[in-house]
C-alpha cells in the first residue's frame, strides 16, 4: 500500500514527478537487465537506472521527479516514456503535464452547449449524454435519463465521478462497479491532463480524495487510460441488467465537450450471464 499522503492541489511539476515515480517503481530491474543484488529501499528501478536507460544525467532526472522547474525536450520525454514502457494514453498524458507552457488559470473556456449538439443528442435513439471538461453532465436525452435516473434525475449533482464514488446508488446501477470505477479514474486522468493545474480541477480532485478513500487509492496509482469503447452493463432498480456498447466522441464545434452514446448490445436478463469485454 502506498504510504504517501495524497498531495492536495499539486503543481504541474509535482504532478509530473509523482507520475514518473509511480511508473518507475513498477518496472522490474531483472527484466531490464539490472542486478537484484544490494538492498533496494523502494520497489522497481532506481533513479540512476532509469536515467541510464533514458540517456540522461541522474541529477537531471532526479530533479524532474522531485518537481523542480527543469525543462524537458520532446526527445527526452519520448525516451523517458519508452524506458517507463508507457502506453500511448500514458505517453500523451506525460506530454500534457510536462508542457513548458502552463495553462493560464484565468483563461475562459467555451462552456455553452451548441444548439445543434443538443438537437443531435435528442435525436439519438439510444441513451446519450454530453460531459463538459470537468465531467459534469450538461445535456442528455430521454433514454439516458431513464437508464441513469439515480444520476441524471434524482441527484442534484450530475458530476460523473462524484456520482460513481460518493453516491451509494452507483454501486447498484453499475455492474462490476469496482472495476469500472478504477477505469474511470484512469480515463479522467487522461482527459484532465491538460487541466490539472487549473483550480476547478484541483478542487475536484482534492474533494474526491478527502471524501472517498477508494478514489484516493485509485488516483495515487497514476494509471492512465484512453476513454475507449466496450461493453458497459447497468442494473435497474428491479434487477434487470442491460448491456451497451459505448461510443465516445469529441465534437469539433466545442472540443471541451465529450458526447457519450450507448448502443444496446444484448437482450436484458435478470441476473449475470453477461460476456466479459
Amino acid at each position: 500500500m502506498n504510504s504517501r499522503s495524497p498531495e492536495l492541489n499539486p503543481t504541474r511539476t509535482q504532478t509530473l514527478g509523482a507520475f514518473l515515480r509511480a511508473h518507475r517503481e513498477r518496472l522490474s530491474p531483472l527484466a531490464l537487465g539490472f542486478p537484484s543484488t544490494g538492498r533496494r529501499r523502494t520497489p522497481g528501478l532506481r533513479r540512476e537506472e532509469l536515467a541510464q536507460l533514458c540517456g540522461v544525467s541522474t541529477t537531471w532526472y532526479t530533479w524532474l521527479e522531485q518537481g523542480r522547474p527543469v525543462s524537458a525536450s520532446a526527445a527526452a520525454l519520448s525516451r523517458i516514456a519508452a524506458a517507463l514502457q508507457l502506453s500511448r494514453a500514458e505517453k500523451l498524458y506525460l506530454f500534457e503535464i510536462a508542457r513548458s507552457v502552463v495553462t493560464d488559470p484565468q483563461e475562459i473556456h467555451e462552456s455553452a452547449v451548441p444548439a445543434d449538439l443538443k438537437d443531435l443528442v435528442d435525436q439519438i435513439p439510444t441513451p446519450a449524454y454530453v460531459l463538459d471538461r470537468q465531467w459534469n453532465a450538461v445535456i442528455w436525452n430521454r433514454m439516458a435519463a431513464k437508464l441513469f435516473r439515480p444520476w441524471l434525475v434524482e441527484s442534484q449533482d450530475r458530476h460523473l465521478l462524484r456520482f460513481v464514488f460518493l453516491n451509494p446508488s452507483a454501486r447498484t446501477l453499475i455492474v462490476d462497479w469496482k472495476s469500472r470505477a478504477r477505469r474511470l479514474v484512469a480515463e479522467f486522468r487522461s482527459d484532465a491532463g491538460r487541466y490539472l493545474s487549473e483550480p476547478p480541477t484541483q478542487r475536484l480532485i482534492s474533494e474526491l480524495q478527502l471524501n472517498s478513500k477508494l478514489f484516493a487509492k485509485y488516483w495515487s496509482e497514476q494509471n492512465v487510460s484512453a476513454r475507449e469503447g466496450g461493453v458497459r452493463a447497468f442494473r435497474s432498480s428491479k434487477g434487470v441488467i442491460s448491456a451497451y456498447g459505448q461510443v465516445s466522441l469529441i465534437p469539433s464545434i466545442n472540443t471541451d465537450l465529450r458526447l457519450i452514446a450507448l448502443v444496446p448490445q444484448a437482450s436484458r436478463v435478470k441476473t449475470g450471464g453477461l460476456p466479459r469485454s
